[in-house]
This record gives structure tokens, C-alpha cells and sequence, in this order.
């Protein structure tokens, strides 16, 4: 996706961030800083132990903002904890809460810079898949192995390969140094209690859509100010920047189930506990042609829907007419590409036994409707409400 602007817009405790492309509002996400954001880290205290399948378990755990979080014992490439209530664990939110189940939070660390991501129980330098110029990745990565300190690890960024050694040597002294600090801090605080918040996630916005991206409208001074340093196009200083550019009338638009097509037929969009399921609708269409033309629309809208609702996990979609394999594999074509640059690393499974499309994308934050709605406590969750 190639983003043209990003607009932030903060209201008291929350702030949110949306992302226009040329076809209009593209991403929208909201932050509130009262609950416990992925990436922070905290010194938990563990709740109780609880039986998991397979003979496994985990813990619920106490991180401060009045929500019990989930950590799995077992983690790769770490001993399985074996810990009992009261005991204190440094963890870091892997998966913020959505709708009414808690936080999944690891012990397995990961600091991210602008260029590197510091794994402290990692032994290895890896680089992102996504760099092209592998030569200078790789020249990269053995400088940065070569300046390694005992048992850690590294990865590196897509943006590494833009910026120089002497650089990403110096974040490295840079990543070292906070983790440093989560660990004093660990030792000092008593739990539960926040050790690491991770940097306003507008710069991570903005470091994503860079090749593309013209203007970053913010509403506060201070944030302008460091915007305009971390970032070579327009900087606009705009009050009520949501207002002015549409975005709440489109989180509104956003919760409805049904999208029209602007040639006809629409999507139905049913967002349950355990998967996403989209049907698309032919608007009375019966010729092949038509269809398949219809579907192709579908599958563009589609992807534009999974990123502005943040919708992930399992998606299931039931395209208009035939299920054959030969009449969506141009569908599935589209939808690879129209999510190949996806920050929540969707992948499409291809076509099911029954015939329709799966999606399966990362859970890292809850999706809209999460955000501004809740279960409906006459109808125990039949229906959602504004809380």
C-alpha cells in the first residue's frame, strides 16, 4: 500500500492514527494509553497457574491495567517457566486485549529500534525477508554479529539497508542500554509495574510508508516539532485533525456490517470469537462475466476492509458463483497481491474444501469493532453495544 498522508488526532488518555492512500482512508488505529499497548514491557505478578491441553499450562497474569494477561510456559527457545502465585516475571504484550479476553504477553523480549530489533534471549543475526538488497544485508548483519556482547540477538530491519554501519552500531549501544534499564528497573519496583513503553507509534507509521508517504498532520506542538525531525515531507499542526478529514464519519461507516460496491452487489462482514466471515453478495449478477468481474471488485474491497477494521485471525470469504478452482484462482491472485505489503503479515491459505477463500493474518491489536464496542449484556453477545 502506498500511503499519501497520516493524520494523528488526541483526545485526553487515547489518540488515534489514520492512514489515507489515493483512494481515501485506508487504516485506521486507536491507542489508549491506559491499557497496556503492544511492546510495552512489565514486571507482572502471576494470579494463579492454569491447566492448558496436551498436558501443558500457563499463567494469568497481573500487569497493571486492571486486566488479567495470559503467558504461555512454554515458549521456543526458552526454558518452560514453572512459577507459582505471587512471583514476579518481567513480560512484554505480544497481543493487546480485544473484546473480552486479556492480554497475551511473552518473556521472550524484543526491543525495536528504527533499524535493528534487539533480542535479548536470541542467539542469532537475522535480516527481514523483505530487504532486496540482500549484499548489503548481509554485509550488515556480519558487522553487527561481529559486535555481538555474550548471548543476544539481532535483527535487522527493511530500513537498515538505508542507513549506515557506524549507525546501526550505535543503536545497537542504544538498544542495549534500555533493556539495561528494564532489567535495574525490574529489580527495584515492586509488581505490578510498567518498565518500557514503547515510542508514540506514529513514527513507526511513518517509517512504514516513507517511500510514499507526502504529509503527517498532527495536533500538538511538541509532536510536530519531533516529527519534523524524524521526517523530510510536509509536517501540519492541525486541530481536530479527525474531524477535518472525515475520519470519524468513516469509523462509523466502519462498524456497519454491510459495504456496497460501487458496481453493484456488497460484502457482508460477521466478526465472531472465532473467526472473520465475509459473504460477497452478487446484487443479482448471473452471467460468468459479471461475476467474475464482481468478485475481483470484492477481493480489492476486501483487503481495503481487513486493514481500516483490523480484522485478523482466521478470515473466511464466500465469493459470488461457482467455487471452482479455475474461476478464483484469479481471485486469489488478487488478494496475494493486495496484501503482500501488510504489516500484520496476512497469508492467503488459498481455496477450502467447501469452497471458499481463507485468510489467516497476525492478532497484534483488537480490531475496530473491538475498540468501540462491547458485548451486549441483555443478549450475551448476540449483539455488540457502545459502552
Amino acid at each position: 500500500m502506498k500511503a499519501e498522508k497520516i493524520v494523528y488526532d488526541r483526545n485526553d488518555e487515547a489518540f488515534g492514527i489514520a492512514v489515507f492512500d489515493g483512494a481515501g482512508l485506508a487504516e485506521i488505529d486507536i491507542y489508549n494509553e491506559s491499557r497496556a499497548l503492544e511492546g510495552n514491557v512489565y514486571l507482572g505478578k502471576i494470579i494463579k497457574k492454569i491447566n492448558l491441553a496436551h498436558d501443558k499450562f500457563g499463567f494469568m497474569v497481573d500487569i497493571g491495567d486492571g486486566h488479567e494477561a495470559f503467558l504461555n510456559a512454554y515458549e521456543p527457545a526458552l526454558k518452560e517457566a514453572n512459577m507459582s502465585e505471587g512471583q514476579s516475571v518481567v513480560v512484554q504484550v505480544l497481543q493487546e486485549k480485544r473484546a473480552e479476553k486479556g492480554a497475551k504477553v511473552v518473556r521472550n523480549i524484543h526491543l525495536v529500534g528504527t533499524n535493528l530489533v534487539y533480542c535479548p534471549f536470541k542467539y542469532d543475526v537475522e535480516f527481514s525477508r523483505k530487504i532486496e538488497d540482500v549484499a548489503t544485508a548481509e554485509r550488515y548483519a556480519r558487522a553487527v554479529r561481529e559486535k555481538c556482547i555474550g548471548q543476544e540477538g539481532w535483527i535487522l530491519r527493511t530500513m537498515s539497508v538505508e542507513a549506515t554501519e557506524q549507525q546501526l552500531l550505535e543503536e545497537m549501544i542504544q538498544l542495549r542500554a534500555i533493556y539495561e534499564d528494564v532489567r535495574k528497573k525490574a529489580r527495584t519496583v515492586a509488581a505490578p509495574a510498567l518498565l518500557y513503553a514503547k515510542e508514540n507509534p506514529l513514527f513507526e507509521y511513518i517509517r512504514r510508508y516513507h517511500d510514499s508517504l507526502k504529509e503527517v498532520v498532527v495536533d500538538t506542538p511538541n509532536l510536530a516539532e519531533e516529527a519534523k525531525a524524524k521526517f523530510d515531507g510536509t509536517v501540519t499542526l492541525q486541530k481536530e485533525g479527525f474531524e477535518e478529514y472525515g475520519v470519524d464519519d468513516a469509523i462509523i461507516e466502519a462498524l456497519e456490517r454491510t459495504v456496497k460496491l460501487k458496481n453493484g452487489g456488497s460484502l457482508q462482514i460477521e466478526e465472531t470469537r472465532a473467526c472473520v466471515a465475509i459473504d460477497v453478495d452478487s446484487g443479482g449478477a448471473r452471467n460468468v462475466g459479471d461475476i467474475d468481474s464482481l468478485n475481483l471488485e470484492a477481493a480489492k474491497e476486501i483487503a481495503r476492509q481487513i486493514r481500516l477494521r483490523n480484522l485478523s485471525g482466521k478470515i473466511i470469504i464466500d465469493f459470488a458463483g461457482s467455487s471452482e478452482y479455475r474461476f478464483m484462482k484469479a481471485i486469489i491472485d488478487c488478494l496475494e497481491e493486495e496484501l503482500a505489503d501488510d504489516a500484520c503479515h496476512s497469508r492467503v491459505l488459498g481455496l477450502s474444501r467447501a469452497g471458499n477463500i481463507e485468510i489467516l493474518r497476525q492478532r497484534r491489536r483488537p480490531s475496530l469493532r473491538d475498540l468501540y464496542t462491547v458485548e451486549c449484556p441483555t443478549c450475551s453477545g448476540t449483539g455488540r453495544v457502545e459502552p
